[in-house]
């Protein structure tokens, strides 16, 4: 078992910034990804940002140019830097580990609110 446990989240007005930090209760490296992913009232949980084992970065369309994911091995934390935040990104937002085929690990979910 992995516990992931989000924090960071808040209410903001738009155009501002929040970093969201997912810290995991075992080592990372060994994790094939791991990812930040939201979900909006009455909509589908979507997947924001990604990062993998060797590095390499993965983003929504909307999340370009705006969001930054990254990782810290020796914390065995990932972020989610976002910038220029729009009140469409309003979601709760979730930390993934992914271990391998079908075997992924959530946390609780952190509120991100953006005002207009």
């Amino acid at each position: 078992q992995v516990q992931l446990v989000e924090s960071g989240g808040g209410l903001v007005q738009a155009g501002e910034s929040l970093r969201l930090s997912c810290v995991a209760s075992a080592p990372i490296f060994s994790f094939n990804a791991m990812g930040w992913y939201r979900q909006a009232p009455g909509k589908q949980r979507e997947l924001v940002a990604s990062i993998t084992r060797g590095g390499s970065a993965n983003y929504v369309d909307s999340a370009k140019d705006r969001f930054t994911i990254s990782r810290d091995n020796a914390k065995r934390t990932v972020y989610l830097q976002m910038s220029s935040l729009k009140p469409e990104d309003t979601a709760v937002y979730y930390c993934n580990a992914n271990l391998g085929v079908s075997v992924d690990y959530w946390g609780q979910g952190t509120q991100v609110t953006v005002s207009s």
